[in-house]
């Protein structure tokens, strides 16, 4: 697959129906390797599946090609070093970007950034572009934030609690985040924010209040809130499916390692899923964006 072929779907505008609400989907691959699985929040600790994810982003990538959708990869930058599987593969994060998909940062080592403090902040956010854009060649300018967070932004009615009591004092919320990433010359961040009104009403109804989004800013930078769980069943193919009816952007995102878990990421949701976004996307009524198309 060449870098023209996989581009092509994602720079093939549709007919404007009103600018920033044309029907656009949005799809990331957390590419955490070994440094991910080490730093595992979940209860079980540390994991072993950093190797799954090599084997597993060469069938995404062949999947991808066939239908001609490219992703973004949000890689964490290490996995660019010099060294072997399952902590690097430079190599592999080359032949993302040679197919056309977008490279962005997902720290250094995978670091929970709230409670990483500033200097440690800033040093992961540069050294981490420092080390793709050495590997790849080409400007790296979309971040994406290891276990989604910071969360918390108080300002738009989301404070995190969770955070807030993990990290009482120094603590890295969203806006500063967005601030730092912005300072280091970063112009898209996908974040995963939201409004503590409407998480209560929704346990209250019983359902997703989740819709199609518009691009926000925060802290300077352009921002692309998450509005799916991770994965490509059937709430996923919904909102894509809301965005041709409504307008607006499906975000979308999984991990190359749990393409074959048995999950919503497995590969049996996302092979349907790609074959319905390029049916879409020929009849004229979505087009598939990289974050750099939309800062």
């Amino acid at each position: 697959m060449t870098a023209n072929l996989a581009m092509a779907p994602s720079q093939r505008m549709q007919p404007d129906d009103g600018g920033a609400r044309r029907a656009t989907v949005v799809m990331f691959w957390d590419y955490d390797t070994q440094w991910g699985a080490d730093r595992s929040r979940g209860a079980a600790g540390p994991s072993a599946w950093g190797r799954d994810e090599f084997e597993c982003t060469e069938r995404i990538m062949a999947l991808h090609a066939e239908h001609g959708i490219p992703a973004c990869f949000a890689v964490v930058g290490a996995a660019a070093e010099a060294g072997e599987r399952p902590y690097h593969d430079p190599a592999q994060v080359r032949a993302i970007h040679a197919a056309g998909h977008e490279i962005a940062s997902h720290s250094h080592r995978h670091e929970w950034l709230p409670g990483i403090g500033m200097t440690a902040l800033r040093e992961t956010l540069s050294r981490s572009r420092a080390t793709l854009e050495d590997c790849i060649g080409s400007a790296v300018t979309t971040f994406v934030p290891p276990f989604n967070q910071p969360f918390d932004l108080p300002g738009r009615l989301a404070p995190s609690w969770s955070e807030r009591r993990e990290v009482p004092r120094g603590r890295i919320g969203l806006a500063r985040l967005c601030g730092e990433l912005a300072e280091a010359g970063y112009r898209m961040a996908r974040v995963a924010y939201r409004a503590v009104p409407w998480q209560l009403a929704e346990r209250v109804v019983g359902r997703s209040f989740e819709r199609p989004v518009q691009l926000t800013r925060i802290g300077g930078l352009t921002c692309l809130r998450l509005n799916t769980a991770a994965g490509f069943a059937a709430p996923s193919r919904g909102m894509v499916d809301r965005c041709v009816r409504q307008g607006g952007i499906a975000v979308l995102y999984g991990h190359p390692h749990s393409l074959n878990a048995g999950n919503a990421q497995d590969e049996r949701h996302l092979a349907p899923l790609l074959a319905h976004i390029a049916s879409l996307r020929e009849a004229g009524c979505l087009r598939v964006a990289l974050p750099r198309d939309l800062a």
